[in-house]
């Protein structure tokens, strides 16, 4: 990541500035530089699942009134008692159908939260390991 990509430009020159006995600068630059760079990533990643999620409910959307024309043709094409019938087992596949879609929607969203707590989690992983060796006695 170059630095016109953060959203405040180079601070680890201006932090440099500022030194202080047994404070690495330049140290607490990089981490919060990697926060960000984690904080991106997670959030890229987010929208990234929230594409997918809404490309599924459009495919989902459009298999649905594809299968209500597909119905009607099929019950309108037969007689009283056989349309009862196949009514029935239009209403039964396509909530067979909507369960399934559902579960997928979920364990999609699921993932992309998984996934983004996991950037998240290493991300302060590293601070919290970076901080214990930045009070540990030298």
């Amino acid at each position: 990541m170059t630095n016109q990509t953060l959203p405040f430009g180079d601070v680890s020159a201006m932090m440099a500035q500022f030194k202080m006995p047994g404070v690495d600068m330049s140290a607490i630059v990089e981490a919060r530089r990697k926060d960000i760079e984690a904080l991106m990533a997670a959030n890229a990643e987010t929208f990234e699942s929230m594409q997918a999620v809404a490309r599924k409910q459009t495919e989902i959307l459009s298999e649905a009134m594809q299968g209500m024309q597909d119905a009607a043709r099929s019950v309108a094409g037969g007689g009283a008692v056989d349309a009862a019938g196949k009514q029935a087992e239009v209403v039964r596949k396509g909530f067979e159908k909507t369960l399934a879609d559902m579960k997928e929607l979920a364990d999609m969203t699921r993932d992309a939260q998984s996934d983004a707590m996991a950037l998240i989690t290493q991300c302060a992983t590293r601070q919290m390991r970076d901080a214990k060796a930045g009070i540990s006695p030298k």
